[in-house]
């Protein structure tokens, strides 16, 4: 890792040759629908970015909506207002179509829209922006109320046109809805964020920091480093990789060349935590070395291919700082102790409007038990995937939007049989929440009647084997050994262990008040239930105001 962060700082000292460069957009699950909407509206592939490795860079973003708008020919009202909407958030690399008024540039704060105070020079490009997420909400049989309060500020822009970067800092206080209270018991984190400190009897405070620049070490190989996020795919869900645990530090490089798009990441995660009377406390926490890969080619204009593999390891190993090698070859000359997973995904557009969407990842494999040639079941049998689909303006109507999505994951799949080495960060799954040993299907619709007004409605269905027992293993948690498995070779099957079953409805209104500052309205009714669980129903209302600051998604 040393000698990949040696390369960092050598690239970054030969910037005066690269070329201009922009931040990031940091993922918005909401925001960037808006965005693959378009690709998806059009029916082939932007040129500028592949969908499938998020985050984008702004000024990618805004070539490919710049020529969007400039070929699609009429645009209804909804639409328009988008791209203004998203051009306007990253000005500073859009046409003139957007320059400021004279009254405008005599203003100190608020020059533009988007941002509370902008400077732009031949040196520097700043934007400063506040983060607020106030939100209210009553859970039927609860006496105490629901709440989030979050204030920060965001930072983001390029010094010489070479370097971009961002942070976002934010210090939250809240009270969760009782099925994700739940899961942070389990889990000992909270998900998207890691450490918490106790707020009140019931409640949970944390402060957030993330940040990262970036640069091109040559036209077609970006180079980031930081603190963040990332998320494989085109699903609600990923199987690859996803935003769902804690931040960690990395450094990535991708490089495109016309239809090809090859992705590095090498990041440093928290394999455990110390804990004293099940909260975190203070000391060095144990920390594992994840190493990723990814090459996507778009096959023509409308189906892009992409292979993966990754490893987690307890322990920096050089071997697995070579950006080419193959893994797995490399695990089985260290004497295979360490975690490897490989998989494909696609997205297809086969028409205008249209896009079907996939993942298939393999934990392990053994072909008999594969196949099921020597016996059915097999607990060696892991692998997880996913199949989606998008419909854009259903059955004509403009920006009514459908996304139809099923995941499962076999029992045991994510697990390890050495310390450390589960594909989870901050003891939270870097993949699906659930872990495995599960069903999902998700059905999601968006409708904007006016510019300004989008409706959501969110239906959840999950099925999973849970452990009856705290010394039980069949195969959900994934924090578990797989060698202490309470099952035997074969014979394991979905849903194994104590069944339960979640169904979850969420309808949301959502209004934009003025740029990026968004009114929240959202009725959310969910219940479990299985064998050996009571059977609860949770009924959620809320209200919220988010500026500059996305949405936290409650459904897991």
């Amino acid at each position: 890792m040393r000698v990949l962060f040696f390369s960092f700082f050598l690239a970054f000292f030969q910037l005066p040759a690269t070329q201009a460069q922009s931040p990031l957009l940091p993922y918005d699950r909401d925001y960037y629908q808006l965005i693959e909407r378009m690709e998806i509206k059009q029916g082939f592939f932007a040129k500028e970015f592949h969908t499938g490795v998020k985050p984008f860079r702004r000024k990618e973003v805004v070539d490919f909506l710049q020529k969007y708008q400039n070929t699609a020919g009429s645009l209804s009202s909804v639409d328009a207002f988008t791209i203004s909407y998203l051009l306007e958030d990253s000005w500073e690399y859009s046409s003139d179509t957007l320059t400021s008024s004279t009254q405008n540039k005599r203003r100190k704060i608020y020059r533009r829209p988007a941002d509370f105070y902008s400077y732009k020079d031949e040196d520097w490009d700043v934007h400063i922006n506040p983060v607020i997420f106030f939100q209210g909400g009553i859970e039927q049989g609860e006496d105490e109320l629901r709440f989030r309060n979050t204030r920060g500020v965001t930072l983001r822009g390029s010094i010489d046109k070479k370097i971009g970067f961002q942070t976002l800092l934010t210090t939250t206080d809240l009270v969760f809805p009782s099925w994700i209270k739940r899961y942070v018991q389990q889990h000992g984190a909270i998900p998207e964020q890691g450490f918490w400190k106790r707020y009140g009897d019931n409640g949970y405070s944390f402060f957030s920091a993330r940040g990262q620049l970036n640069f091109n070490a040559t036209r077609h190989i970006q180079v980031h480093f930081g603190h963040d996020s990332h998320f494989i795919g085109q699903g609600f869900r990923s199987f690859v990789l996803s935003d769902f645990s804690n931040p960690f530090v990395f450094l990535k490089l991708n490089t495109q060349i016309g239809p090809v798009n090859f992705t590095n990441l090498w990041g440093q995660l928290t394999a455990d935590i110390l804990t004293a009377g099940g909260f975190p406390t203070d000391g060095r926490y144990p920390q594992k070395w994840f190493s990723f890969h990814r090459l996507g080619v778009n096959l023509g204009q409308r189906f892009n291919l992409g292979i993966f593999e990754s490893v987690m390891a307890n322990q920096m190993d050089w071997n697995y700082l070579n950006p080419l090698i193959f893994y797995r070859w490399v695990e089985h000359q260290l004497g295979t102790p360490d975690k490897v997973m490989v998989g494909t995904d696609f997205k297809w557009h086969p028409g205008n409007g249209w896009q079907l969407y996939g993942q298939f990842v393999l934990d392990e494999f053994v072909f008999n038990e594969f196949f099921g040639i020597s016996g059915k079941g097999s607990s060696r049998n892991k692998h997880g995937f996913q199949l989606g689909l998008n419909y854009v303006s259903v059955a004509g109507i403009d920006n009514l939007d459908v996304q139809l999505e099923y995941n499962q994951a076999r029992p045991y799949t994510f697990q390890e049989k050495f310390d450390y080495q589960s594909y989870t960060n901050y003891r939270i799954p870097l993949t699906h929440p659930r872990g495995a040993n599960f069903r999902e299907l998700i059905l999601l619709g968006r409708y904007r009647p006016l510019p300004r007004l989008s409706l959501n409605g969110t239906f959840l269905f999950q099925m999973q084997g849970k452990d009856p027992a705290p010394v039980d293993n069949y195969g959900g948690d994934i924090l578990k050994s797989r060698l202490d498995n309470s099952t035997s070779l074969f014979g394991n099957v979905i849903g194994q262990g104590e069944k339960t079953h979640t169904r979850m409805y969420t309808i949301r209104a959502s209004y934009m008040l003025r740029h990026n500052l968004f009114l929240d309205l959202s009725q959310t009714l969910r219940q479990d239930s299985g064998a050996a669980l009571r059977a609860s129903d949770a009924v959620f209302s809320q209200l919220a105001l988010r500026w500059n600051r996305s949405r936290f998604d409650p459904h897991f």
